[in-house]
């Protein structure tokens, strides 16, 4: 009885070539990857290895994304939820598969671009920036002490040199062209938009 249990919960040989062909992991990146999964809530996926985990669970457990102060917004970008409330091991995976150092820098651009747009309108405008900026050090930033946090006018400030800098069709925004050709210029990117499984 206890077999047929931990039977269900694994993958099986038809879910692991499917998952190896829309990822970029192995065989055995899949199986650690779910294992990994398996380990945020084990009751639960043991009982349904398609549950969906909401995201506190998943940040909380997972420390890449416990310290990220942008954690939440990456889950939502991920999740198939239409409410982006949580994920299930299929999101879980495209979410590591694509912050993983086997994807390709193209394909990262692309998610950081959604994950920075939070207002989902397919540009990243002022509004996007300043909240990216809160985020990092503004009223509830999580990397800086309180006397470094920025005031409302210093955000506003840094989003227009932003802009003056990077906004190449001069309407405000970003669209993705536009965040290619920055983020193509991020020395560091591909480090920090990596999560190692």
């Amino acid at each position: 009885m206890g077999s047929s249990c931990s039977r269900r919960s694994e993958l099986n040989e038809s879910e692991l070539s499917d998952y190896t062909k829309v990822t970029f992991f192995t065989r055995g990146e899949v199986l650690h990857a779910f294992r990994r999964w398996k380990s945020l809530d084990p009751e639960r996926i043991e009982a349904n290895k398609r549950a969906r985990l909401s995201l506190a669970t998943i940040i909380s457990c997972l420390d890449e994304l416990s310290v990220n102060p942008l954690a939440k917004r990456m889950c939502q970008v991920f999740s198939s939820s239409e409410k982006g409330c949580g994920l299930n091991f299929e999101d879980f995976l495209d979410m590591m598969s694509v912050f993983s150092e086997n994807a390709p820098k193209s394909l990262k651009i692309e998610y950081a671009f959604h994950i920075y747009d939070f207002n989902n309108d397919n540009l990243i405008d002022r509004e996007d920036m300043g909240q990216l900026i809160d985020f990092l050090c503004g009223e509830n930033a999580v990397l800086l002490d309180e006397e470094l946090q920025l005031s409302r006018r210093d955000r506003n400030d840094i989003v227009d040199t932003i802009l003056a800098e990077v906004d190449l069709d001069e309407d405000s925004s970003l669209n993705f062209a536009e965040f290619k050709i920055v983020m193509n210029t991020v020395p560091d990117f591909l480090n920090s938009f990596s999560i190692r499984l």
